[in-house]
């Protein structure tokens, strides 16, 4: 069955759905015990590059995506998640959803990895809601979003801003304590795996690999038919 959005329809949250609840009661059991636990949960739980190298706490590129640094950063990412993942959750069935939030949230913290400071800890769904976000442009992206709460805003044009203001923030040099990098990693990682063929998350990749494998055996071909080519040269010189 299709369905037809139009412009006018506004309908950001609406009742929870089964995977962004989940998600949800995670990550504030997780705060709590954040509370209680205090920084050995950070130590352990928190995405550190050091500490994957070093101590090789693989699950941290996981884990972090849990934890908040404080509770308007929970309740702004929780809020976000409930205004555009519960929609997209409707929309995609739950293993989907669940499985494109865990792609660009792990996604956004092999970023971090790759590319932040040695023993700054990284943590928050940001990278994952980023990817939310990404997916709500690309598959409403006529749906009026009220920026700021108060400019209107087609879906498109409000992730196009809000991926630009990550980038340009992660090539400045000052620290705000804001990990653009992720923000940009799940955006990143969410692109590449609505632009898959279903089933297959690891396509663009896989097409890039097959390709330079191809440009490389058409090398490797001529080459060899220029060798032949000159190797007959000689054998008429000779001749």
């Amino acid at each position: 069955m299709n369905y037809r959005y139009q412009v006018s329809s506004i309908n950001f949250g609406g009742p929870l759905t089964p995977v962004v609840k989940k998600i949800i009661i995670a990550c504030v059991s997780v705060f709590v015990v954040q509370l209680i636990a205090g920084d050995s949960v950070i130590r352990y739980f928190s995405l550190i590059p050091g500490a994957v190298l070093e101590n090789f706490y693989f699950w941290q590129v996981f884990t972090y995506m849990f934890l908040h640094g404080g509770i308007f950063h929970l309740l702004f990412n929780m809020l976000a998640l409930f205004m555009f993942g519960c929609e997209m959750e409707r929309h995609w069935g739950s293993r989907r959803f669940l499985r494109y939030y865990l792609v660009t949230g792990i996604g956004a913290g092999l970023c971090v990895f790759l590319t932040s400071t040695y023993s700054i800890p990284t943590i928050g769904a940001s990278g994952a809601i980023y990817g939310v976000l990404l997916a709500y442009g690309m598959t409403f992206p006529d749906r009026i979003i009220y920026m700021y709460m108060i400019f209107p805003l087609q879906a498109r044009y409000f992730v196009m801003i809000i991926g630009g203001i990550a980038f340009l923030s992660a090539l400045s040099s000052g620290n705000t304590g804001i990990s653009n990098i992720a923000h940009l990693g799940g955006m990143l990682f969410g692109y590449l795996y609505l632009k898959a063929k279903p089933g297959n998350l690891l396509y663009p990749i896989k097409g890039a690999y097959h390709g330079w494998k191809l440009r490389r055996a058409k090398k490797k071909f001529m080459v060899y038919l220029n060798k032949k080519e000159r190797d007959r040269d000689k054998n008429q010189m000779i001749h």
